[in-house]
């Protein structure tokens, strides 16, 4: 169940299952850990853009988009959901427990990393 830490919202396991299951779904599921952690084992077609990486990159994504953002355990993607909010963006999310809390489907290899953030959204 969702709840509120430091104005960002958390998502729990099934909520982000449901958002990626969910192929209508308008919430953009983001990979924030490093390369290496996402060839070794990720969402399937999620994208990766590494925490390292999003400062330089903030202003590439859109406003009105709502954003789930993903890491290991929830801690960096939390940061990076403070980050945006303080870049005013006001629709982020948190997935609480993150990775290692993920039992659905997951992949390996280079996948979907990003070079231009413009690749995150879906056409049409």
């Amino acid at each position: 169940m969702a709840y509120m830490k430091e104005d960002v919202n958390q998502l729990s396991n099934q909520e982000v299952k449901e958002i990626f299951e969910d192929k209508q779904s308008k919430q953009i599921l983001v990979d924030v850990r490093e390369y290496e952690e996402y060839v070794d084992q990720h969402i399937p077609g999620i994208p990766l853009v590494p925490m390292s990486e999003i400062a330089e990159k903030v202003e590439d994504f859109k406003k009105d988009e709502s954003y789930v953002f993903v890491c290991r355990s929830g801690r960096r993607s939390h940061e990076v959901s403070r980050f945006f909010l303080e870049n005013g963006f006001q629709k982020v999310a948190n997935y609480d427990g993150g990775m290692l809390n993920w039992d659905g489907p997951v992949e390996t290899g280079e996948e979907n990393i990003v070079d231009d953030v413009k690749d995150i959204y879906k056409e049409g």
